[in-house]
């Protein structure tokens, strides 16, 4: 009987040491996923605002934007943020249409 107690004793021990052992993990896996979700949302954040100020520049050059104009934003906004302000600055429409479509716009 005594020694069924202590058996019992040190499973019980083992289980706390596993169950708290196991929380912390989890928390951790949380804790982790929200940090990440965090920067995923603050990447797509920038994104939007470089896109948005992009798309800005472009309607006070060439006034409005069509549909043509996905091509020229999307390969701009591959470009470091210098590269994009320059030739947003100094390119005139067909250039920036040559550059990122190989085509003019209709």
């Amino acid at each position: 009987m005594e020694i069924q107690n202590i058996l019992e004793e040190e499973d019980r021990e083992v289980f706390m040491i596993l169950s708290q052992t196991y929380l912390e993990w989890k928390e951790a896996v949380r804790r982790q996923a929200r940090q990440e979700a965090l920067e995923e949302g603050l990447q797509a954040g920038l994104e939007e605002e470089r896109r948005g100020m992009i798309e800005n520049l472009l309607q006070v050059r060439f006034g409005q934007l069509d549909d043509s104009f996905n091509l020229v934003i999307e390969g701009l906004l591959s470009l470091s943020p210098g590269e994009s302000s320059r030739l947003l600055i100094e390119s005139a429409r067909e250039e920036l249409f040559k550059r990122f479509c190989d085509l003019t716009p209709q």
